[in-house]
């Protein structure tokens, strides 16, 4: 039920809201990273379902422009987990090239989350930096509506010079919390997973 929420109306929602960041600041950094598309994700829990780069995500990025984001290019992933005592998705939704100033394009990348059909702001975002990492990521929980339920989804951003993404999490257990009971943090640290394991070197 979730998922197909999460499919149809946050798929995309990454890739515009980092496109219409209206980044500021001088000069671009060197394209040194890309972001790749892999078979699986989170040491092989998630499997690729759909690979939407070269069909929404490319959609996504036709027609709009920003001045501070140069060589743009969409990644874009379905994915999904099932095992006997439960099952649920994630969907990465991001883009890279050369981002003038990635803090604005992080907080941006989840400001039209809560825009789409269906969907509403069930916890604000806010800045986290797992124990550990020097990557500050921004998070916030999103309340989803289907058929009268409401579940509740985690999404996590994160952007660099180089990539950018929000990472979508749906899970059996999350999805019956309160919005403001949800492990962010928790998310968070999954989305550093994701960060390292779809961010690569150029060459």
């Amino acid at each position: 039920m979730v998922i197909g929420i999460v499919v149809g109306s946050l798929v995309v929602l990454g890739v515009l809201g980092a496109v219409g960041a209206g980044l500021s600041g001088s000069g671009f950094p060197e394209a040194r990273y890309r972001l790749t598309v892999p078979k699986t994700l989170v040491d092989g829990k998630y499997q690729l379902v759909q690979d939407h780069s070269d069909t929404e995500g490319k959609k996504a990025l036709q027609g709009t422009y920003d001045s501070k984001i140069r060589d743009p290019k969409p990644a874009v992933g379905q994915y999904a987990f099932e095992s006997p005592k439960e099952s649920g998705a994630l969907v990465v939704s991001g883009m890279y090239g050369r981002f003038k100033d990635p803090a604005v394009a992080r907080k941006k990348m989840l400001s039209g989350a809560a825009d789409a059909e269906g969907s509403s702001l069930g916890a604000p975002a806010r800045d986290i930096t797992p124990t550990g990492s020097d990557v500050t990521l921004s998070c916030q929980v999103l309340t989803v509506r289907q058929g009268g339920v409401e579940s509740s989804l985690p999404m996590c951003a994160w952007a660099d010079e180089n990539t950018g993404a929000s990472v979508g999490i749906v899970g059996q257990e999350t999805a019956l919390q309160k919005p403001g009971s949800v492990d962010l943090v928790k998310a968070a640290e999954t989305t550093l997973k994701v960060r390292a394991e779809m961010r690569q070197p150029i060459g």
